[in-house]
């Protein structure tokens, strides 16, 4: 039924929601696979139109992949994690869906970064110039590098990287882990650094400056952009998530755990025009990314942060083991949303709203004293327990599922009948 990591026990267990760590080391394990899969697309890609490539574009390329395979044989581990990095997933996609002359040629230039951010963590020496016509340079997972546009000179040794731009500005970038990287040096004028700024407890950042962070056409409805700085206010993000994650460790710490080792990055969205929930979103193209605004207290973000992790949860599952196949557009109505929705909305939002049930549960008792966080959690476990309910019928009348779809969708409904029994008894 499946395939890799993802072994028919822990298929069943993901389908529960449940945050066990062998679970979360198959899904981390299945993201990569993937994401190695996309890098190889690519190569061939490029050796298919090795002589239809501008010489300066094929040159740039070759540079760059020996300097990410340097990196990756000196220390595999850390340049796994610039590769996993969600911004990383993003650009592959839609470099690998650019038609072939400048689009493609244009977005190719970003595996310049990425070779260079893997090369800083790892330690790597190296000497290359990169041609910067906008004047950036992005590491993913790290920060963003503004300078003169044209060719930049980097240099690296023992994770170190100086950079020198075509105005002879010069900047200096020490460490080798995100926590500890930036720069020794910054002149009155360019290049400058922007770091991302770290989440506490855990590896997650705050991603305001990655350029492949938000689609073209930005997130939702309103079509919200990602908030840039200074504006994205790290410090209430900081503080935010730090009491948010204190209360999802005293609530469930597997799924604080879960929480902490499946979302890499934040990405702030432009505030919201007026009251209302925050809008959220998590990219199928990049699991791992919670996209949001930021919520109004620590309850919200707990909520927000269980709900955005299942999507990447199954976001990754759906790339090893198809769950569903083309249908024939018939949309369905949900509980926890006006618009109707087609059956893969239906089965994200089922699958979410599991997750979260499992936790109001848990919650249901106030832990640490937080008694409003046990009340509300009570309420809105009675009010969704119906509705995924509903939504579960829905799935399983469906014939948009594959066999294990089917099967995901049953273990779905094992769970919620257990909590509802276990509700029911309790009541």
């Amino acid at each position: 039924m499946t395939s890799g990591p993802v072994t028919p026990e822990i298929f069943a267990e993901v389908a529960r929601t449940r945050p066990l760590p062998v679970a979360t080391a198959a899904l981390r394990a299945a993201l990569h696979a993937r994401r190695m899969l996309l890098l190889k697309s690519l190569l061939v890609r490029v050796e298919r139109r090795h002589g239809a490539l501008p010489p300066a574009v094929r040159r740039r390329f070759e540079e760059d992949w020996a300097l990410l395979e340097r990196a990756e044989r000196a220390d595999p581990v850390v340049v796994r994690e610039v590769l996993d990095y969600p911004t990383t997933g993003a650009w592959l996609a839609e470099l690998l869906a650019a038609p072939d002359g400048p689009a493609f040629e244009e977005r190719l230039g970003r595996l310049s970064g990425v070779a260079v951010a893997a090369a800083l963590r790892a330690g790597c020496r190296f000497t290359t110039t990169c041609p910067l016509p906008t004047g950036t340079l992005s590491l993913p997972g790290i920060g963003l590098l503004r300078c003169a546009p044209g060719p930049a000179r980097l240099s690296g040794r023992a994770g170190v990287v100086r950079l020198t731009d075509s105005a002879g500005g010069t900047v200096l970038l020490s460490g080798a882990a995100p926590e500890v990287l930036g720069p020794r040096r910054v002149p009155h004028g360019p290049p400058a650094w922007s770091a991302l700024h770290m989440l506490p407890g855990g590896a997650a950042v705050l991603d305001d400056v990655d350029p492949y962070r938000v689609p073209a056409g930005g997130i939702g409805p309103a079509a919200l952009p990602g908030a840039e700085r200074p504006h994205s206010d790290h410090l209430a993000w900081i503080t935010r998530w730090r009491d948010a994650l204190a209360l999802l460790v005293t609530t469930h710490p597997g799924r604080a755990a879960e929480t902490t080792a499946l979302v890499r990055s934040v990405v702030p969205l432009t505030p919201p025009a007026g009251a209302g929930t925050p809008m959220s979103a998590t990219l199928r193209t990049a699991p791992g990314a919670v996209l949001t605004q930021l919520p109004a207290d620590r309850r919200d973000l707990v909520e927000l942060l269980v709900h955005e992790t299942h999507h990447t949860k199954l976001a990754v599952l759906d790339e090893l083991v198809p769950l569903r196949r083309p249908g024939d557009g018939t949309l369905h109505r949900v509980g926890w949303r006006q618009d109707p929705r087609p059956v893969s909305g239906v089965l994200q939002g089922a699958y979410a709203h599991l997750a979260l049930m499992d936790l109001w549960w848990r919650a249901r008792t106030g832990p640490g004293g937080d008694w409003t966080w046990g009340r509300r959690a009570a309420e809105r476990f009675e009010v969704h327990r119906d509705q995924v309910g509903q939504a579960l019928s829905v799935l399983s009348d469906s014939d948009e599922l594959t066999p294990e779809g089917r099967e995901f969708v049953r273990s779905m409904g094992a769970h919620h009948g257990s909590l509802g029994v276990t509700a029911r008894q309790s009541g």
